[in-house]
């Protein structure tokens, strides 16, 4: 089974060049009312419902600096008249230095950035969460893959004692003053499993519960087939 860390590490190698980070395309998509997309390449986990799983499994695409992800990102979203931007695809928190940078350069811009990620290394170091609640127009959205260890397991392939860590992400980043939301996906969730979440989330801090946002997957024909051979099945609370 998948460590997590381990692969951050082993990731990181292969899709950041000192500052630069791969990515393989920017997009302006309809989440959150319009969004400026960039899709980094690489991940540290193996969902199986992923809709990028080629590029996160075999990372590919080209290497850019944090200022040209800046403008890019900036460019996308004024031609589009949309006042938000993120990074997607794959896990934007590999390539710390990277990341970090490219907020700094958005910091003052008018744009609301999103962080879209699984938590793993904000919850492995509290001191990421620290750095990212320094930014006045940073939203961090952090993506638990399932209720419990057993089923984050399951849909991840990492080892199941790695879901602390995405609950620890929350923890660090509530300590930190960051904003931030948690989303789980449920469609492999019980009722049971996901009274548990929410009584989990709850001792972490008491306003989580009202701000879960609760993710379906969507069946691209790609994740409907790695799903059927995976043998699971939406079952959704």
């Amino acid at each position: 089974m998948i460590d997590p860390l381990r692969l951050s590490r082993q990731v990181e190698a292969r899709v950041t060049r000192g500052l630069d980070r791969m990515y393989w395309r920017f997009r302006v998509d309809r989440w959150y009312g319009g969004v400026a997309t960039a899709d980094a390449s690489g991940c540290n986990l193996r969902c199986v419902f992923c809709w990028s799983w080629s590029h996160v499994t075999r990372p590919r695409g080209f290497f850019i600096s944090p200022e040209e992800v800046a403008e890019r990102l900036s460019s996308a979203a004024l031609s589009a008249g949309v006042r938000r931007v993120r990074v997607s695809g794959g896990e934007p928190t590999i390539g710390r230095a990277h990341l970090l940078r490219l907020i700094e350069l958005l910091e003052g811009s008018g744009l609301l950035f999103i962080l879209e990620t699984n938590g793993i290394l904000i919850g492995a170091d509290r001191s990421y969460a620290e750095d990212l609640s320094g930014f006045s127009h940073l939203h961090v959205r952090v993506s638990l893959k399932g209720c419990s260890p057993e089923e984050f397991s399951r849909l991840t392939g990492a080892v199941p004692e790695a879901f602390r860590l995405q609950l620890a992400s929350l923890e660090n980043l509530a300590r930190s003053g960051a904003s931030f939301h948690p989303s789980v996906v449920i469609s492999f969730s019980t009722e049971d499993s996901l009274r548990g979440l929410v009584s989990r989330l709850r001792e972490i801090d008491p306003s989580l519960p009202a701000a879960l946002e609760l993710e379906e997957v969507i069946l691209y024909p790609p994740v409907r087939e790695r799903l059927r051979r995976a043998g699971l099945l939406p079952e959704g609370p």
